[in-house]
């Protein structure tokens, strides 16, 4: 028996909540894409989540891990990231909002100058956050570094909690049950505004990268009995334990809210096909993917997440895995301030072009 949507929101309700964001987010069908690709295609903005002009999906997160740390009397917010990491950024914006202290501790995969501080780094600098910036060390993985980041955060809390402070810790992308489960109420939103204008959605496409969006839509649509099918793109090398890890974190979601449905790996469809080289590294099929949706709808999509999503839901479209006539959303997850950092994150995207 599938549960109500207004008793979802009621587990929701229940829980802390820091009022951050801007909802329903928009969702409209793209027009000259849907007549090009032969299916009706859907985007569903959250990018326009909030708070300020540069929002993004993690905003839904911060409204419960913020909501928790009030709730809890902490004064001091620690997160990570890499240098221009959108979590990162909108992590600070929601902390100046309510009066925390924001810090940060950033793995450096692209180096950034100094000299020429760009896109969610400046942001953050103008935001006044308290940044570190770690390098990787010779022969040290990413998984390392962040590793030695997470240490770093932890000895820091450790030394302001000693001096009085009240610290709060929020992993990557905000990827923790409380944070997922903000899209459980997603979830939610999209299907009443699915209902509203009298469409049933076949597919449903999202980026996927720390996996606590993932994580959450899964929560949400396994609760609904939602008939579509979630397809994430990888945008960085996923482990093949990738989609235990999600269904494992879906299920905290689903505890913490009370719900009594759970999910497996074998619910979760991850698409690895299209991250390549890696992480914030640009790809010919994501530049295509960012142009071919700027050029057709106006619309901007950013090279480390929505841009390779994107070209994976190209890919299957024109691959014929997707039907034509098939109903398919976007979820749209922010990240335009990409757009504006280091030549090396944005690749061709940055060169001349002949006119189109």
């Amino acid at each position: 028996m599938e549960a109500t949507i207004s008793a979802v929101r009621a587990l929701m309700d229940a829980k802390p909540r820091a009022a951050l964001g801007f909802y329903p987010t928009p969702l409209y069908k793209l027009e000259r894409l849907s007549e090009m690709l032969g299916v009706s295609l859907y985007i569903k903005r959250d990018d326009f989540s909030g708070m300020s002009l540069f929002g993004g999906n993690k905003v839904r997160k911060l409204e419960y891990l913020l909501g928790d740390a009030v709730a809890k009397g902490c004064d001091t917010v620690f997160t990570y990231g890499a240098t221009q990491s959108n979590h990162a950024m909108q992590t600070v914006t929601a902390c100046r909002r309510l009066g925390l202290a924001p810090i940060l501790y950033l793995n450096a995969y692209v180096q950034p100058n100094e000299n020429d501080i760009r896109s969610n780094m400046l942001l953050d600098r103008i935001l006044g956050a308290e940044m570190h910036i770690v390098e990787g060390l010779d022969g040290e993985t990413e998984a390392d570094t962040e590793a030695r980041c997470f240490a770093m955060g932890k000895a820091h809390a450790a030394r302001l909690e000693a001096q009085g402070r009240e610290c709060y810790d929020i992993p990557l992308g905000g990827a923790s049950y409380i944070g997922s489960a903000a899209f459980i109420g997603g979830y939610c939103e999209l299907r009443e505004q699915c209902a509203q204008m009298k469409i049933d959605p076949d597919y449903l496409f999202t980026a996927t990268g720390t996996g606590g969006t993932l994580a959450g839509l899964m929560a949400g649509r396994r609760l609904l009995d939602a008939k579509a099918k979630v397809i994430a793109v990888a945008v960085s090398r996923k482990s093949a334990e990738y989609e235990a890890k999600c269904a494992s974190l879906a299920n905290e979601c689903l505890e913490w809210i009370g719900g009594d449905k759970r999910i497996s790996a074998e619910d979760i469809t991850v698409n690895r096909d299209y991250f390549a080289p890696g992480y914030e590294q640009p790809n010919e099929a994501a530049t295509e993917a960012i142009r071919l949706l700027a050029r057709t709808e106006g619309l901007l999509l950013d090279p480390v997440y929505s841009g390779k999503a994107f070209a994976g839901l190209l890919g299957h479209v024109r691959g014929g895995k997707i039907t034509p006539g098939s109903t398919v959303v976007f979820w749209h997850t922010g990240g335009a301030t990409a757009l504006f950092a280091e030549k090396e994150i944005l690749g061709p995207l940055a060169e001349a072009e002949g006119a189109c």
